[in-house]
């Protein structure tokens, strides 16, 4: 299957990163689109050009994309100023339909951040109209709607899951990929501390979903319940 990360920004694949390399292992091809530059997320280093800070997160991007096989494609949106427009969805469109993309990890649709509860919005939409044949793009329009499912937001606020995957047997994969998001972690540390850094972050919330369900270290999602979007098979590892 063609598995396709949705998010508004590089890093927020994070979430269900685990859960992709398990597919990935499985033979399922990893595909990873996001909708924004990603610019504001270099929040340490305000003396920074927006240019700079856009090409060095799509860097860091690139490179953890590569080193799990995947594709990547960057819309370039502007990172904190993300609308629903008619640009917007053709592009996100397109970009789906290039993937042909089969099952969708994406923002839930409550979130502490707007861009990500707009990229929630538009993956509702865009992954139905993907299959239209009168909304043109380079990319002609898939069969079927993918299935879809929500990540967890930030500290889990108004997100109660339904699906659960043990991602144990990866944790040392996603921490060692995590770190391909150098900047982030650094601005993780500069908010949170010196011993709070994105690897920490993954661990404390990873531990709390393995707890769950059974595991040492979990990842949680709810599936989009919507016509087309969920499936009457298997589609978790």
């Amino acid at each position: 299957m063609n598995v396709v990360s949705v998010m508004a920004h590089q890093d927020d694949e994070l979430v269900c990163l685990g859960t992709m390399l398990k597919m990935k292992a499985r033979g399922d091809q990893l595909h990873f689109i996001c909708l924004t530059r990603g610019e504001t997320g270099m929040v340490h280093c305000p003396e920074m050009s927006v240019e700079e800070a856009a090409e060095h997160r799509r860097r860091e991007m690139t490179a953890l994309v590569e080193a799990v096989g995947g594709t990547y494609t960057c819309l370039g949106f502007e990172d904190e100023f993300l609308y629903d427009t008619k640009e917007v969805r053709i592009a996100l469109i397109g970009a789906l339909r290039k993937t042909k993309a089969e099952v969708i990890f994406t923002h839930n649709e409550v979130d502490y951040n707007l861009d990500h509860m707009t990229v929630n919005r538009l993956v509702r939409q865009c992954a139905m109209q993907m299959t239209f044949p009168m909304i043109k793009t380079e990319y002609p329009p898939t069969d079927v709607s993918p299935a879809i499912f929500q990540v967890e937001p930030s500290v889990g606020f108004e997100f109660e899951p339904t699906h659960w995957v043990d991602i144990s047997d990866v944790i040392d994969e996603k921490i060692r990929l995590a770190a391909f998001h150098k900047s982030q972690d650094e601005a993780f540390k500069a908010g949170f501390g010196e011993d709070f850094g994105i690897a920490a972050w993954m661990c404390q919330t990873s531990a709390r979903r393995g707890e769950q369900c059974g595991g040492a270290h979990g990842e949680a999602f709810r599936p989009m319940r919507t016509r087309g979007f969920v499936k009457g098979y298997s589609v978790l590892p």
